[in-house]
């Protein structure tokens, strides 16, 4: 009898300057415009979203990115920006070749720990009525939806979790 090891969710902190985390914001913001506008980007798109939503606060002193690799590949990220006495996470992307293997969860318990360990009392985030998936993966994770605290141009429904 033969068994087989199903690789295993590393995460890591990374700066989001660094390659590969890098690479995957601008796979992160590439699927979030084709997304919204239901068509591949156009060429200068992504790179007009990323410059509209930064994510160069991401790192110390005013948040963090969590870089998740699954086995040895590059698979996934989720970032926290602190708010005083909170989280707001954004950012959550599992590549698409390893989504249904955990990583959404993986993040979500890595993000958690974080914030906790920063002294945050809940997290909250904002997404769109688009991603569903996502919206589902933070229902079962115990993030409720709450009324909204933002005024982005894309946030339509707001979810929060205390972690205390």
């Amino acid at each position: 009898m033969t068994s087989t090891v199903q690789p295993t969710w590393v995460i890591t902190p990374a700066r989001p300057d660094q390659p590969d985390a890098a690479r995957l914001l601008r796979e992160y913001m590439t699927e979030m415009v084709v997304r919204y506008h239901r068509r591949p980007a156009r060429p200068g798109e992504v790179d007009e979203a990323l410059a509209e939503s930064p994510s160069d606060d991401l790192a110390d002193p005013a948040g963090v990115l969590l870089v998740a690799r699954h086995g040895s590949d590059l698979a996934g990220c989720a970032g926290l920006r602190w708010q005083p006495g909170w989280a707001e996470l954004t950012r959550v992307f599992v590549r698409p070749e390893h989504r249904g293997a955990g990583g959404g969860a993986a993040l979500l318990a890595a993000v958690e720990q974080r914030a906790r360990a920063a002294g945050a009392d809940r997290i909250r985030l904002d997404t769109r009525a688009d991603l569903v998936e996502a919206r589902a993966l933070y229902a079962r994770h115990g993030y409720v939806e709450i009324p909204a605290y933002s005024h982005g141009p894309y946030a339509e429904h707001w979810f929060e979790k205390p972690l205390r």
